[in-house]
């Protein structure tokens, strides 16, 4: 069995409590704290058959390992994941549409990128092992329950990975700023996968050789690059507007 984790924020706790309720082995809250919103979530323990554990400050500091934790801080059980990242691909009923996500290490980019891809309805975000950050409590507190239900594949070779996606149809498109062709010229109705690297340094050599195109989002200002999150959104969203709006 995989050792507890810790899980702080209404958003967060929130989220494995309406979707796993039975995996939170204890549940702290800020005694002090009488709000609404605390008595409406103390409401939704009690429902869920929680006993709360009353704590002050700075022990849910400590326990959270963070002071942004709401007066909410959950010990939990690690959700094993369901499938593979194969078995989701060969059972989804429409085009994917999943977020690559090449040398992001930081812990808040990568729970807004949870976050927004959960948001757009992304199938999948994946990052390689050596370089990206794994789901951590301060990830899932930026991602405001979308890391427990935004399916995020670690892999061993990225490089690998995007070749086994263009094996079944995936079109892998790159995100690069020097790229002559913009993201608005890209059919992304089909099978896609959007390619990002982390701000600043951009995708890796070998990831932007194995992706079938490169693309830019149009920047008309002064500033160069947009934060990861943020580019993340402009093209997942992209994508759901030539979709439809799914």
């Amino acid at each position: 069995m995989s050792s507890p984790k810790v899980l702080f924020g209404f958003h967060a706790v929130g989220v494995r409590l309406r979707t796993a309720p039975k995996s939170i082995l204890e549940l702290y809250v800020d005694a002090s704290r009488r709000d609404a919103r605390m008595r409406q979530f103390l409401q939704k323990a009690q429902e869920a058959g929680l006993r709360p554990i009353e704590a002050d400050g700075l022990r849910l500091s400590r326990l959270a390992g963070s002071g942004g934790h709401q007066g909410v801080v959950a010990r939990v059980e690690a959700l094993q994941a369901s499938t593979s990242l194969d078995d989701l691909l060969d059972g989804l009923q429409e085009p994917p549409l999943l977020l690559v996500l090449d040398g992001v290490t930081d812990p808040h980019n990568l729970g807004a990128c949870l976050r927004v891809a959960d948001g757009a309805g992304a199938h999948a975000v994946i990052a390689p092992k050596d370089h990206a950050v794994g789901i951590n409590a301060t990830v899932a507190k930026v991602a405001s329950g979308a890391a427990e239900t935004m399916p995020y594949f670690m892999v061993t070779n990225l490089a690998r990975t995007l070749g086994e996606l263009k094996e079944r149809s995936i079109w892998c498109l790159g995100l690069s700023d020097e790229a002559d062709r913009s993201l608005y010229e890209s059919d992304l109705k089909t099978p896609t996968a959007l390619v990002l690297g982390a701000e600043g340094t951009g995708l890796r050599q070998l990831t932007r050789k194995t992706c079938d195109a490169l693309v830019s989002i149009p920047m008309l200002g002064a500033v160069e690059s947009l934060n990861v999150s943020v580019a993340s959104g402009i093209c997942l969203y992209e994508a759901v507007r030539q979709r439809g709006g799914r």
